[in-house]
């Protein structure tokens, strides 16, 4: 019998993708893995048991997980859920570790050998693992759908023989992943499209999908990239002068959407109550940062609120999810090159290289300890368990002495600060 992959039910009521698809299931299978995955896993991602049974996995329930060598999730597990966990099994999964010391403590005391799967390095070996992209791309398409959906207008230019119509207007406010997308469905659904972005090389691709950039353009802008493309923090004078631009721009806006995250930092507020009250009756703006605090004053988690002038703030949590059917076939696939990596090809095993630079970037809690560089400096006591420890986590390395010298390599880059958006 080989190893056993699990991949459980999500018990977040907001979270209806799952960690796996019929193909990633039996692409498992092929690494020599025994998959279980718990009934109606994939129920609201529209995946029902029968398909993953006929891609060869075994319908189970939830207790199954003490069976298992690896379990694949969405979000982090709970304390608990880490109680049937047993010690030395490789957890996959996206952990949100900023700003959830507990939970990230409670992972190394359950003995569990977490990955971070937002913390995966932008490198050109590790692209088909990044969830951040994966999602945050279904996440800025959403996010034109969802405007367009509270819009009571057309999109797109209208010539009729009664008149015309006018295009909407759409202000995308950051660049990266999701806010290229949002440009570009935003463009296909006709209106007309500007886009800001701290980062001059934002600027060409914002113009090569059809929508026009707006940024002070100063000698400070200039300098704003780092070697490795990504965003600087803007000085108080930059944000100020970006800011008097921004809100003479939005309040001739129909739909503004913001996607400004920087990693383990409340999200930067970039939308005032003003520039709210200076928009139209009828405008959308649709805040993909909501869940980090939001970008715009007034955005409410999990609410559409409509302000006294008439504007639609959108707050929907968990934006990928709204498409669970299509991000979770990205998320299996992610996860599915990352375990693949894990792999020894020839006993069919997991073995953890934790030299690898994919392990050190990702791995959060090993052998009872918090071991990534950005998070470690207290160990947890191991929770007791009569099971024997899984020969993936026999070894129990202490954090390596040059830890702190490969910090920068080993920080996650996520794509919130390439651009300052979502991803």
């Amino acid at each position: 019998m080989g190893q056993t992959v699990f991949i459980p039910r999500e018990l977040d009521a907001n979270e209806p993708r799952v960690a796996a698809s019929p193909d990633t299931v039996k692409r498992l299978a092929g690494l020599g893995f025994d998959v279980i995955v718990e009934g109606g896993a994939g129920t609201a991602s529209r995946i029902p048991d029968e398909e993953f049974a006929k891609a060869g996995a075994v319908i189970g329930k939830s207790g199954d997980v003490a069976k298992a060598d690896v379990v694949l999730k969405v979000r982090r597990p709970d304390g608990a859920e880490l109680k049937a966990y047993r010690p030395g099994t490789a957890v996959i999964a996206i952990m949100d570790p900023y700003g959830n010391d507990a939970a990230v403590d409670a992972l190394a005391r359950a003995g569990v050998t977490a990955f971070s799967m937002e913390f995966m390095p932008r490198i050109t070996r590790a692209q088909s693992m990044d969830v951040l992209s994966s999602q945050a791309n279904l996440a800025g398409y959403q996010a034109v759908i969802d405007a367009a959906a509270e819009y009571d207008r057309a999109l797109p230019m209208m010539m009729t023989a009664a008149g015309t119509v006018p295009a909407a207007k759409a202000f995308i406010m950051g660049v990266g992943v999701a806010g290229l997308q949002a440009i570009a469905t935003a463009r296909r659904l006709g209106a007309v499209v500007t886009a800001t972005d701290v980062r001059p090389a934002a600027k060409e691709q914002v113009a090569s999908l059809g929508a026009k950039f707006l940024a002070v353009e100063d000698e400070e802008f200039k300098a704003a990239e780092t070697a490795g493309g990504y965003a600087k923090e803007m000085s108080r004078e930059y944000q100020a002068k970006q800011a008097a631009l921004t809100a003479e721009h939005i309040a001739k806006q129909d739909i503004v959407i913001t996607t400004a995250l920087i990693p383990g930092r409340p999200a930067p507020k970039l939308v005032s109550t003003a520039m709210v009250a200076s928009m139209k009756p009828g405008s959308v703006i649709v805040d993909l940062a909501v869940e980090r605090g939001g970008n715009v004053e007034g955005a409410v988690p999990g609410q559409v609120v409509t302000t006294a002038n008439g504007v639609k703030i959108v707050g929907h949590l968990n934006v990928p999810g709204r498409v669970a059917a299509s991000a979770s076939l990205l998320y299996a696939r992610n996860l599915f090159a990352f375990l693949e990596t894990l792999v020894d090809k020839t006993t069919k095993t997991l073995a953890i290289n934790r030299d690898d630079e994919l392990v050190k970037a990702t791995m959060l809690t090993d052998g009872g300890q918090v071991v990534h560089p950005a998070f470690a400096g207290k160990p947890a006591v191991m929770i007791a368990s009569a099971a024997p420890a899984k020969p993936a986590a026999a070894k129990k390395p202490a954090l390596p002495k040059k830890a702190a010298a490969s910090k920068k390599a080993a920080t996650p880059k996520s794509p919130a600060n390439k651009s300052k958006g979502i991803a």
